[in-house]
């Protein structure tokens, strides 16, 4: 089981991201900055544990014309409101969403780049996600998770780090982002 049984009690419930999910986060998270770099014209970009979309829109928008951001999250209601966000913010085209369940993430296709952001402490079995992270990802693409500081300890972040690098991750280094601990890996 990728998540558990049904929508495990660690996953964050929809209704409580508008709390950190909101216009004021754009004083600590920059996408355009964090992700410079690492996103490019015509790339394929999966966010996985979107939330939101509050990362998936300016991937789009970083993406551009020719390229694609599938937007994954394990409850509907979130993707909706990514899809009205994504609207909003006229990047809809070139942004999709995707429904995973409890046992996957279930997508067929490969990305150039793919990240969790604040999200892989909630999967209970990080081995199998992270192996289907490894199957996602094309050849010399990059992954990056990211975890917050104030709520995953040094400790459980290192545990993840091993089982990311177990699954087959290749660390390539740390990223210094807000509040956060995060590293850029590849296959």
């Amino acid at each position: 089981m990728l998540f558990g049984q049904g929508i495990n009690r660690k996953v964050c419930p929809w209704w409580l991201t508008y709390s950190f999910d909101n216009p004021l986060r754009r004083l600590i998270h920059q996408p355009e900055k964090m992700f410079a770099g690492l996103i490019k014209p015509g790339d394929n970009v999966m966010d996985i544990g979107c939330g939101f979309g509050y990362f998936s829109s300016a991937l789009a928008k970083m993406t551009g014309i020719n390229g694609q951001v599938i937007a994954v999250d394990l409850q509907e209601k979130s993707l909706n409101i990514v899809l009205k966000r994504a609207q909003k913010k006229q990047v809809a085209k070139w942004l999709s969403v995707h429904l995973a369940t409890t046992t996957g993430i279930h997508y067929n296709g490969q990305v150039d780049f793919a990240l969790s952001f604040w999200m892989a402490h909630e999967v209970p079995d990080q081995a199998p996600f992270f192996k289907e992270i490894v199957s996602l990802l094309k050849p010399g693409a990059k992954y990056l998770l990211s975890e917050p500081i104030l709520h995953v300890s040094k400790t459980a972040y290192d545990k993840t780090i091993e089982q990311a690098v177990a699954s087959g991750l290749k660390p390539i280094r740390d990223l210094n982002i807000a509040i956060s601990r995060a590293k850029l890996f590849t296959v």
